[in-house]
């Protein structure tokens, strides 16, 4: 049985007051989930959400890495310093990354190759967008994204990897995939990693669900049996809702 993983990406929110009212209120709201328990926070609110979350079932995750040890790079940061600060998973690949900034199939493989040299765990975005999806390429989409972000990366490192499936054209849309959908390409998703590396890798892997999970829909798509928990976005900026999502992922 995988346990259910619920990673809530923070994106570009929360001042350090800001984090330290939200983590405050989540904390005991989440005591007693039976799922992990991720926030992935900007880089200024590593170090104080670590603080916070001491002694509780929260872990703290950050939202991108750099594919070198240090350099002139400017405004990257390294996998050593996220892990100093107190980061121990990180978002790799996320589609904004990808729209907005530039990532590809081969910079996503070197961040993730990164984060595993300093002992991060992984969350590894792949999905596809609209017209993919309308064109009947999302297993093309998803399997390319795969196969290149896991690049030369051994089966031991592969496990520690989590996989965020969110079909893009569902995010911040106020449109889902359907429990059906999201179960269905996530089992695709996994068939893709037996390929790569057996069945035991391939069914002990966590795959999320990323494309809008929210209060409302968090039922029926923890109930489908691919679907092994969320990547939440504006749900995981207030504690009441990311608590709710927390709760209902046993």
């Amino acid at each position: 049985m995988r346990k259910p993983i619920i990673a809530g990406n923070w994106k570009m929110n929360k001042t350090a007051a800001e984090c330290r009212e939200l983590v405050t209120a989540l904390v005991p709201k989440v005591k007693d989930a039976k799922c992990d328990v991720v926030i992935c926070v900007p880089f200024t609110d590593i170090a104080l959400a670590a603080e916070l979350t001491k002694g509780s079932n929260i872990k703290v995750g950050a939202q991108n890495v750099a594919w070198a040890d240090s350099g002139a790079f400017t405004g990257e940061i390294s996998a050593a310093m996220l892990a100093e600060a107190g980061a121990e998973y990180v978002v790799i690949g996320h589609s904004e990354r990808r729209q907005y900034f530039g990532e590809t199939d081969k910079t996503v493989n070197a961040r993730l190759t990164q984060a595993l040299k300093y002992g991060l765990k992984p969350i590894l975005c792949v999905g596809e967008k609209l017209e993919e999806r309308e064109g009947g390429m999302t297993e093309r989409v998803c399997a390319t994204q795969v196969e290149g972000a896991f690049e030369g990366v051994s089966a031991a490192d592969a496990e520690k990897v989590v996989i965020a499936y969110e079909p893009v054209w569902a995010i911040g849309t106020g449109k889902t995939a359907t429990d059906e959908q999201a179960d269905e390409t996530i089992g695709y998703i996994r068939s893709v990693v037996e390929k790569l590396y057996g069945k035991n890798t391939a069914d002990g892997m966590r795959i999320q669900y990323g494309g809008s999970m929210n209060a409302k829909n968090v039922d029926g798509l923890m109930a489908k049996p691919q679907v092994d928990g969320g990547l939440i976005g504006g749900a995981s900026l207030k504690a009441d809702d990311f608590a709710y999502i927390v709760m209902a992922a046993k």
